[in-house]
C-alpha cells in the first residue's frame, strides 16, 4: 500500500480530526443512562476546524478522508 506524504498542515489537520473522532467515540462510550447528553469539548471542535482551514481542507471532506485513509487506514 502506498504511503501518503502529507504536508505539515495536512498532517496537523488529520491529527486534529483523529483527536476529534476519538473524543466523540469516548463521549458515546461513556456511562449510559439517558440523562446526560453527549458533549464534545468546544476546544476540540475548534482545533479541528482551524487545522482543516489552515490545510485548505475546510469544505473538502473528500480530500480529507482520502488523506486520512492513506495515512491512517484504521481510523
Amino acid at each position: 500500500m502506498p504511503t501518503a506524504v502529507l504536508t505539515d498542515r495536512e498532517r496537523t489537520a488529520v491529527q486534529a480530526y483523529l483527536r476529534l473522532l476519538h473524543t466523540v467515540r469516548a463521549a458515546f462510550d461513556g456511562p449510559t443512562g439517558g440523562e446526560r447528553p453527549v458533549v464534545v469539548p468546544p476546544v476540540v471542535l475548534a482545533e479541528a476546524e482551524a487545522a482543516l482551514a489552515r490545510a485548505g481542507l475546510a469544505g473538502n471532506e473528500e480530500r480529507l478522508f482520502r488523506l486520512l485513509r492513506a495515512w491512517c487506514p484504521a481510523a
